[in-house]
């Protein structure tokens, strides 16, 4: 209630692969995450916090989703999870 009273929405967004997909490029794999907390693309070599990976591709697929519910839109269950999807991130290769 507290986030309606203040405007806000709440997307739900299914969790698969979102620390392991790589929002560079878009490369999804396990061997992405060596360690818990850091994310290396094997396909790119983008480097980053897996923390920061995993709010990076759950924001792209929730206004993925969003949009398309507002545009009433079909979409499918990883549309916001590429770099392609929506803006691009600053990606260091």
């Amino acid at each position: 209630y507290k986030l309606a009273w203040n405007g806000g929405w709440l997307v739900a967004v299914p969790p698969e692969n979102t620390s392991r997909t790589c929002p560079c490029c878009g490369h999804v794999s396990a061997d992405n995450r060596q360690t818990q907390a850091r994310f290396v693309c094997v396909e790119c070599s983008f480097e980053e916090n897996a923390d920061v990976v995993g709010a990076i591709n759950v924001l792209r697929a929730g206004h993925a989703r969003f949009a398309c519910e507002v545009s009433g839109a079909a979409m499918p269950p990883a549309a916001g999870t590429h770099r392609s999807d929506s803006g691009a991130a600053q990606c260091r290769a």
